[in-house]
C-alpha cells in the first residue's frame, strides 16, 4: 500500500492516544516506517530527530543492536511464562541488577508493563501495607498539583493535570494536592534560592493535619514530566523525604520518566540524596524497547506481606506480562550499556552544552521561563513576559511549532505551553549542536 493507503486505513480504525482524532483529517499522522539509532524515517524518505525519545523511553537511539540480539537470543529459549509460581534466569537477574543499583534499602522487585502500572502497584503496596501492620486508617495520600503518574484510576486520583482528569472524577479517590515547587510560579510569589524552599510548608501544614490517616506522599523527583517539564529544586526533594519520615508516611517516588540517566545521575533522587519507600520505573528501562516495569521496595514492606496462605497479607496484584523473560533480557542489555558505553560521562559532558544551548532562545518572544535538567530541556511560551499569562497549549503557535520541526526535521510534541527537548543518551556533541540549530531555527521561523 502507498502512504496515502495507510494513512486512510489508520483513521478508518486507529485511536490516537491524546489526540483530537478530528483534528488528524487536515493534519495526518506521520507514517514512520522504520527507526534507526536517533532518527525516525518516514514513508517518503524524510528522516527526523526524535528530539522527545518517543514519549521519553528511547535511551541509547533506536535499534541498537546489542539490545536487537538480546531481545532475539531470549525469543529462542523462552518468550513468556506466567510469573506466578515460576521465575526464570533474566527475571532474577534483572531484579538483582536493580536492587543494586537503586537508592539504600530496595531490595525487593515487583514487575509490571508500564509506568502506570507501576505506580498503581506501589500505592497498593502502601495501601496494603498498613492494613497488614494494623494501621488501617492510613488510606490517605498527597500528591503535587503539578504532578502526573499515569492513566489507570489509581494514578489519576494522585496527579494533578486537570486536563487528564476532568472526564473521570467520578471514578476517582480523593486525594489531598499541595502547590508544586514551581519556581517560574512560585506558589508564594518568592525567588530561588532566597526562599529557602518555603513551599514545603505547604506539604508539612498537609502531613501534619493528615495525621495518621496519610498513607504516602507521593513525587517525581526533580522533574515533573506532563505537568510541563517543572524543574524544581532537590532541597525541596529531600525536604519532602525528611518530612514524610517524620510524620510516618510512606515516600513513593516515580521515576518512570527520570530515571535512567535522564536528569544526570542514574536515578534524580540521588542528587537528593533521598531514598524512598518506593520506586516506580519503566519507560527507559528496557532502552525503549520493550513494555516493562517494576516497582522497587524495601525489605520491611515486603515483610509486612509474610504470613499464612489465609492471613489475608497476600498481595493480590498481577499482570499477565510480568516479569516478561523478552523484555527482561531487553532491559539486562540496556543497564549493561551504560557501563559498555560510558552513557553517564556523556550525559556529564554533554547536558551543560545542551543549558547553554537553550538559555540563548531566552529573548525569543514569548518566551517566558527556560528550564533545564541532564539532557531534557524546556521553553514555556507566555503572552507576556512581564505578566507571564501563559499562552494557552491550544494556540496555532504549537502546531506550527511543530509542522516547522518537521520540515527542519525534528520530531517534537509540545507539552501545553511547553515546548522541549528529551533526547535520548546516545547523541554526541555534533548531534546535539545539530539539533540545537534545527531548534532554534524552527522556534526563530515560529516566533517571529
Amino acid at each position: 500500500m502507498d502512504r496515502k493507503e495507510w494513512i486512510r486505513k489508520d483513521l478508518r480504525h486507529c485511536w490516537h492516544p491524546y489526540t483530537q482524532m478530528s483534528s488528524l483529517v487536515s493534519d495526518p499522522p506521520l507514517l514512520i516506517e522504520r527507526a534507526s539509532g536517533l532518527f525516525l524515517h518516514d514513508a517518503e524518505g524524510n528522516r527526523y530527530y526524535d528530539a522527545v525519545s518517543s514519549w521519553w523511553c528511547v535511551v541509547h537511539g533506536h535499534g541498537h543492536p546489542r539490545i536487537r540480539e538480546a531481545v532475539a537470543r531470549q525469543m529462542e529459549v523462552l518468550d513468556h511464562v506466567l510469573f506466578a509460581g515460576a521465575t526464570h534466569a533474566p527475571a532474577v537477574r534483572l531484579a538483582d541488577r536493580l536492587a543494586s543499583l537503586a537508592p539504600e534499602g530496595l531490595s525487593r522487585v515487583f514487575f509490571s508493563d508500564n509506568g502506570s502500572t507501576a505506580v498503581e502497584v506501589a500505592l497498593k503496596m502502601s495501601l496494603q501495607y498498613w492494613r497488614n501492620v494494623g494501621k488501617e486508617g492510613r488510606t490517605a495520600f498527597l500528591c503535587l498539583d503539578r504532578g502526573y503518574h499515569g492513566d489507570t484510576t489509581g494514578c489519576m486520583s494522585v496527579s494533578g493535570v486537570e486536563a487528564f482528569l476532568r472526564a473521570f472524577r467520578p471514578i476517582l479517590f480523593p486525594a489531598r494536592r499541595v502547590p508544586a515547587p514551581y519556581c517560574y510560579r512560585c506558589p508564594e510569589g518568592r525567588e530561588y534560592p532566597a526562599c529557602g524552599v518555603s513551599c514545603l510548608g505547604a506539604l508539612e501544614t498537609a502531613l501534619r493535619e493528615g495525621g495518621d490517616t496519610v498513607a504516602a506522599v507521593i513525587l517525581e523527583p526533580l522533574l515533573l514530566g506532563a505537568g510541563g517539564m517543572i524543574v524544581y529544586p532537590p532541597e525541596y526533594l529531600s525536604g519532602a523525604a525528611r518530612l514524610a519520615r517524620a510524620h510516618g508516611a510512606h515516600l513513593i517516588l516515580d521515576e518512570v520518566a527520570t530515571g535512567f540517566g535522564r536528569t544526570g545521575t542514574m536515578f534524580a533522587c540521588g542528587q537528593a540524596g533521598v531514598s524512598p519507600d518506593f520506586l516506580c520505573l519503566s519507560k527507559g528501562l528496557t532502552g525503549g524497547t520493550m513494555p516493562l516495569a517494576a516497582t522497587l521496595t524495601t525489605a520491611e514492606v515486603y515483610n509486612a506481606f509474610l504470613g499464612a496462605p489465609d492471613s489475608g497479607k497476600t498481595f493480590y496484584h498481577g499482570h499477565t506480562y510480568t516479569a516478561n523473560p523478552v523484555g527482561c533480557a531487553a532491559a539486562l542489555a540496556s543497564l549493561d550499556l551504560f557501563e559498555e558505553e560510558k552513557v553517564m560521562d556523556r550525559v556529564a559532558l554533554l547536558a551543560p552544552r545542551l543549558a547553554d544551548g537553550v538559555r540563548a532562545l531566552a529573548e525569543l518572544p514569548m518566551v517566558g521561563d527556560v528550564r533545564h535538567i541532564g539532557m531534557v530541556a524546556a521553553l514555556e511560551l507566555v503572552r507576556d513576559k512581564g505578566t507571564k499569562e501563559a499562552l494557552p497549549g491550544t494556540d496555532p503557535v504549537f502546531r506550527e511549532i511543530r509542522r516547522e520541526g518537521l520540515r527542519r526535521g525534528l520530531f517534537l510534541r509540545p507539552l501545553g505551553n511547553v515546548v522541549y527537548l528529551f533526547l535520548p543518551l546516545s547523541v554526541t556533541r555534533e548531534d546535539l549542536d545539530d539539533i540545537l540549530d534545527r531548534f532554534g531555527e524552527t522556534l526563530r521561523a515560529v516566533l517571529r
